[in-house]
């Protein structure tokens, strides 16, 4: 029988050792490894690690952001051969091959298989070692559970119908045939193991680099959050948005009970800690690297000195060592767009509208003349923040672009509270009556439906007020703070959540997952998400066409058209299977309908 994972999840195992050598001889998998906790809290970490691995964290970029409308591939000082250039170029002009090497999920199996190896293996050695109490192993089997379905979630935003399996994958020569599930299918297991997960979570109250570094309750509900929300857009079921608004609820609560006064003073308002010029240092300076994360982030990949975050800087700012002047993506024009562009409640091209808003100089480099890449990435970048406003965008050059080729030490954020409270916004949105709000009606029910659709929506805009005014300068909350009575639609508050969003979380690999939960939201009926793309007969189930109003926002230059309308059906969303994948395994495994695999025989 062919062996399927030994080509997705053996070689990486075996083979690449994940910089960690934790596998050593395969020693991990013998039963004479699995003797002390520091056995298990080796193999714990080193599932953690690998989620930090330079080749996952540029996926979750690229599959998360480089897809939308908020990046571009950098031409020029990269080579037209260089392979990365290669791949980026295939996914902007949707034409993607089988084999680009961003269509490979090897990686994330490879952080699956570690998570199933400690939840097979660590509960025998509580009768081992004495140390290693069943409290160490529910708490270890907790983070195991929730980091296996925040890989599967990611898998099924990129893939769509992917391989589930919750078995462990110990050596080369074992025969595992795991078919293809379809996304509910998968969602539902997330969902199942992260409640499972919540019971024996660790607590957010953790000190130092533990509290953002490890998956704690915040993190389990945060996803559960996020899971639901999903869902709940493509199913438009409203019982999951509404759970998403429970477990986002959760978070925000704890946040709340736990807020701790950053430099700087008390925040001013009432769930975030930072406000102005001290957001950009809170979230991703120096200092709060040092000390494991904000106190506004909930789970972060953890980076220091003798790690460094290898994706970040090869693709944010230098690609290949510390000569480059580029990194392999740039920020689109959109991003770097003048402030004061015209703009409309439902305009979506430009994301920042507001010249005192810190964001827009914290996150992108603007340059004097017109450039073929676009703007340089700053977010994550620079090492230093504005306090301070000028009358002209920053540019590359200042204040810090000097950081060298291995200082990279910047930790890069899963979830954050700021991300909650946006996804509670579009999910009270999401199931606001549009009838109700509709209605003329004057019978009492109708006019308490409508009110209460109307408080709905105004208790989102308050999410979204809090977020964007924090990230004002004070002296501008007056004048340039969200005003509600322009926002008192459905479709104007969407939209403006969607925006906000971009304006928040640029970068930081959410803008694609965001525009697929529009897209699905805009279907006159729910995707088949119960069933897979192809039949078992090997047809395409056509489901529907894309909304390719915010779809085509990322291909709005160059040849727009004949891209757009590659995107017009639903496969397209998603990447190809790995060719090698199916090389290896044709009888268990289907293709996107949308991808050809060229075999030879």
């Amino acid at each position: 029988m062919r062996k399927f994972f030994s080509m997705i999840i053996g070689t990486m195992l075996l083979a690449s050792c994940m910089d960690m050598e934790l596998l050593p001889n395969d020693k991990t998998v013998e039963e004479d490894f699995w003797q002390s906790k520091s056995d298990v809290s080796q193999m714990v970490n080193g599932a953690y690690n690998q989620f930090a691995n330079a080749e996952v964290v540029k996926r979750l970029i690229i599959w998360g952001d480089f897809r939308s409308d908020e990046m571009i591939a950098t031409t020029t000082e990269i080579a037209s051969t260089n392979a990365t250039r290669v791949a980026l170029s295939q996914i902007e002009e949707v034409a993607i091959e089988t084999t680009n090497t961003f269509a490979e999920w090897a990686s994330i199996y490879s952080v699956i298989n570690y998570c199933n190896i400690v939840l097979e293996k660590a509960g025998n050695v509580c009768s081992i070692d004495p140390n290693y109490t069943d409290g160490d192993y529910q708490t270890d089997r907790s983070q195991m559970l929730a980091l296996r379905a925040l890989c599967y979630f990611y898998l099924v935003r990129t893939f769509r119908d992917v391989p589930y399996t919750n078995v462990a994958y110990l050596n080369s020569t074992q025969d595992m045939v795991i078919k293809q599930l379809p996304p509910t299918e998968v969602l539902q297991h997330c969902i199942n193991d992260l409640e499972e997960a919540s019971k024996n979570a660790l607590s957010s109250q953790l000190t130092g680099w533990k509290a953002k570094g490890y998956i704690t309750l915040d993190a389990i509900n945060s996803m559960l959050a996020d899971i639901y929300l999903w869902r709940g857009s493509v199913t438009h079921n409203v019982s999951d948005y509404q759970a998403a608004i429970a477990y986002a609820d959760k978070v925000i609560d704890a946040k709340k009970n736990a807020q701790v006064v950053m430099p700087g003073g008390e925040s001013k308002l009432s769930n975030l800690t930072s406000i102005g010029s001290e957001c950009y240092r809170d979230l991703y300076g120096e200092f709060t690297n040092l000390n494991g994360g904000s106190e506004e982030s909930i789970f972060e990949l953890q980076f220091n000195s003798n790690r460094t975050n290898e994706a970040v800087c090869q693709l944010y700012n230098k690609y290949k060592d510390n000569n480059s002047g580029v990194g392999f993506l740039s920020a689109s024009k959109k991003m770097g767009a003048a402030i004061g562009s015209s703009q409309t409640a439902n305009d979506v091209k430009v994301p920042f509208a507001k010249a005192k808003d810190y964001r827009y100089w914290n996150s992108t480099y603007a340059v004097k003349t017109d450039v073929v890449d676009g703007y340089p990435i700053r977010k994550m970048v620079a090492q230093s923040n504005y306090t301070s406003l000028k009358d002209a965008a920053p540019e590359k050059g200042e204040p810090v672009m000097g950081r060298t080729y291995a200082n990279y030490a910047q930790n890069f954020i899963i979830y954050r509270l700021a991300d909650v409270m946006l996804m509670k916004a579009e999910a009270m949105v999401a199931m606001t009556s549009d009838a109700a709000l509709e209605s003329t009606e004057t019978t009492e029910d109708a006019v308490a439906a409508k009110n209460a659709a109307l408080l709905q929506l105004r208790q989102a805009f308050n999410l979204v007020w809090e977020v964007n005014t924090r990230s004002l300068d004070e002296s501008a909350w007056a004048s340039d703070s969200l005003r509600w009575n322009a926002y008192k639609e459905k479709d104007k508050m969407e939209t403006l959540v969607l925006q906000e969003r971009q304006r928040e979380l640029c970068y930081e690999g959410k803008r694609w997952f965001d525009l697929l939960r529009y897209n699905y939201r805009h279907q006159d009926t729910p995707c088949q998400y119960h069933v897979m793309m192809v039949d078992q007969n090997g047809q395409y189930m056509k489901s529907y066409d894309n909304f390719l109003q915010i779809i085509q926002s990322r291909y709005s230059e160059g040849n727009a058209a004949a891209r757009t309308n590659k995107m017009k059906e639903e496969p397209r969303l998603y990447l190809p299977v790995p060719h090698r994948d199916i090389l290896t395994a044709r009888e268990w495994l289907h293709q996107n309908p949308m991808y050809q695999d060229e075999f030879s025989e």
